[in-house]
């Protein structure tokens, strides 16, 4: 098989012709297939029902001496705390357990950053001219939306093998209006990287000319392998703490991807100064998260081992579901040379950069198809991706026979946008 641009004007032609055909086949199978968001799939909410059992009687329902189902413990119950430091390794009492979203909280931060300003804030972000927020791009869609929401100019910073690129970055955060970075530091969304030792360390010793600068640390693949072993990972707030910088970082994550998305529990963890200045304005708007849930999930998981034992149960599901999307692309797009790829081992996504230009495109002929998948630009701040090349696929939803049929409509479809072009 040629690679496009080595085809003469009658071969694509004819290659032109015959993908043509073959999307008009598939098209006419109307299928409906959605595979626009990062969902566990119906056979990894089966795995995990029976923690809907593990609280059945009155005395269940006691953790640490405290009874679960009554108000009282705004910041979590201790137990889910040395959860979570357990997994992410920090300190209990760096830690605030939440509801099932860990986006909830991030967005409790940006939103307290606004009306009252963080801990070193001279003033609330609201009563500042400019607020600019680094966005390492392709990325997380709703963080971006989140920042975006509250009137802050989005800078796109570009992402490297290594994570974020940190020469941009070390420019940048020497103007004071320059606010904080999203980063999700491991198993990337889209991309699937995780930063390198060396990007995270310059992170921790960043000096920003904001004194309120924030290191938005969305840690939700942690413990999310689904081709290698458990990766370890270096304590962000420790690390920050050496550099004298404890306070500038704010670490998220969740166990939507773990136990249930709509019914599981967050945590944000940051330094015990953040933690008490945090406290004082979340306890304005609640009394505690679920606690109920927070002692199920604890009786449940157990401890990381144990969470880590789950993880695998998780990967031996999404493993030949990744390794479709990925067979099918080096099978059907590699030869041709329109497209490049990341090969992830663990998230939920695989990040595929076509030529310039080709995604919206490739994506409306997928819509048309009858596969629905992330919006082209999504992965950009605003919502555009200056090169219209980036494209998330999210495999983990759809079983492995129906994610072949929307992957075979992905390809032809990319092949039909991209001769489009040529032929």
């Amino acid at each position: 098989m040629k690679m496009y641009k080595e085809m003469t004007k009658q071969e694509l032609a004819a290659e032109k012709a015959a993908v043509t055909a073959r999307f008009e086949e598939l098209k006419a199978q109307e299928l409906h297939l959605d595979m626009s968001r990062g969902k566990p799939g119906r056979e990894q909410l089966n795995l995990v029902s029976d923690i809907l059992t593990t609280l059945q009687t009155p005395t269940d329902c006691v953790a640490d001496g405290l009874d679960v189902r009554n108000y009282g413990e705004l910041t979590g119950l201790p137990a889910a705390k040395r959860l979570w430091a357990e997994i992410l390794g920090c300190k209990p009492e760096e830690c605030f357990i939440g509801g099932n979203a860990s986006l909830t909280l991030m967005y409790d931060t940006i939103s307290k950053a606004y009306t009252h300003g963080l801990l070193h804030s001279e003033k609330p972000w609201s009563k500042l001219d400019t607020v600019k927020f680094l966005c390492p791009s392709p990325g997380y869609d709703r963080h971006f939306k989140v920042t975006e929401s509250f009137g802050a100019e989005l800078i796109t910073v570009p992402m490297t093998a290594e994570g974020p690129d940190m020469n941009v970055v070390e420019e940048l955060v020497k103007d004071p209006a320059v606010k904080g970075i999203w980063c999700v530091p491991k198993y990337s969304n889209p991309d699937g990287i995780i930063y390198s030792d060396e990007t995270i360390r310059r992170l921790a010793s960043m000096k920003p000319a904001a004194k309120d600068f924030v290191l938005m640390w969305d840690n939700a693949y942690c413990i999310h392998e689904f081709d290698s072993e458990f990766v370890p990972f270096k304590d962000i707030i420790s690390l920050c703490r050496e550099y004298g910088n404890e306070d500038m970082v704010f670490e998220y994550a969740s166990t939507s991807k773990i136990t249930f998305p709509g019914a599981g529990i967050s945590v944000m963890a940051c330094s015990e100064a953040n933690m008490k200045y945090m406290v004082a304005l979340l306890g304005i708007q609640t009394i505690s998260y679920d606690k109920v849930n927070q002692w199920r999930h604890v009786c449940y998981l157990k401890d990381k081992k144990h969470t880590l034992a789950l993880m695998k149960k998780h990967a031996e599901i999404l493993r030949p579901k990744f390794l479709c999307v990925l067979n099918m692309l080096e099978k059907e797009i590699a030869p041709l040379g329109i497209a490049q790829w990341q090969k992830p081992v663990g998230g939920y996504f695989v990040s595929v950069n076509t030529n310039p230009g080709l995604a919206k495109r490739t994506l409306a002929l997928c819509k048309e198809a009858g596969v629905v998948m992330t919006g082209a630009g999504a992965t950009f701040p605003y919502g555009k991706d200056p090169q219209d090349s980036n494209i998330r696929i999210a495999p983990s939803l759809p079983p492995v026979q129906e994610l072949a049929a929307a992957m075979e409509i992905f390809c032809t479809s990319l092949k039909l946008a991209a001769l489009e072009t040529m032929a």
